[in-house]
């Protein structure tokens, strides 16, 4: 019995050897991408699925429904006190930059949004020209909640003025191009520019529509 069974022993050997030869040749000759897809379904799911598009309602911009995320702010009497109704800047962590930006037109789809955590940010448009701005609230969390995303519709006879840590994607609009004064610090894209990628982390692409 004992022969027997080492008789067997290099058999086995070998034909486990050969097994494994097989195995590795037939990963090898596997493209990299059909490999990950066959050892790892989730991840190859996750990296080739498609976005999918989720519609956000444009809002007509008012004080209130705005305040989560900031300040509008309109014209006001030439003489009237500082008050709350004013922007209330945050400033003082740098040198503030107050300069015209020209933007050109690139449709109504977002799935990425920025935050800065360390000044306000003003933004109006010039000549009158209507805009569109996606936001969603300050929060201590590393990304927005997708229920907190909303959208406006800002027009041309205002500013507004966002919160330290306001979330925002855009500004967007329909012309060709749109100026727009922007004030914010020197050093505000370089420094304080924290980005959060929708698509990639949630899967979703959002895109204003009318309400």
């Amino acid at each position: 019995m004992a022969g027997g069974v080492g008789n067997n022993v290099p058999h086995q050997g070998a034909m486990l050897s050969s097994s494994l030869i097989c195995r590795s040749r037939f990963w090898n000759e596997l493209s990299p991408v059909l490999v990950l897809s066959l050892r790892h379904p989730h991840c190859f799911a996750a990296m080739t699925s498609t976005p999918s598009v989720r519609s956000l309602p444009l809002q007509p911009i008012t004080p209130e429904n705005f305040r989560p995320y900031g300040q509008v702010i309109t014209a006001s009497v030439d003489g009237k006190p500082f008050d709350q109704e004013d922007a209330q800047l945050v400033l003082d962590r740098g040198t503030p930059r107050f300069y015209i930006m020209r933007l050109r037109q690139r449709g109504r789809q977002f799935w990425r949004i920025t935050r800065h955590q360390h000044c306000t940010q003003c933004l109006g448009s010039l000549e009158g020209k209507e805009w569109f701005l996606g936001v969603a609230p300050p929060s201590q969390a590393a990304k927005p909640e997708l229920g907190a995303i909303a959208a406006f519709r800002i027009p041309g006879n205002c500013f507004v003025k966002l919160h330290l840590g306001t979330w925002h994607a855009g500004p967007y609009f329909d012309f060709d191009y749109v100026d727009f004064y922007n004030l914010e610090l020197a050093d505000t894209n370089v420094v304080d520019h924290e980005t959060c990628d929708l698509s990639s982390l949630y899967g979703i692409t959002f895109t204003m529509v009318d309400a």
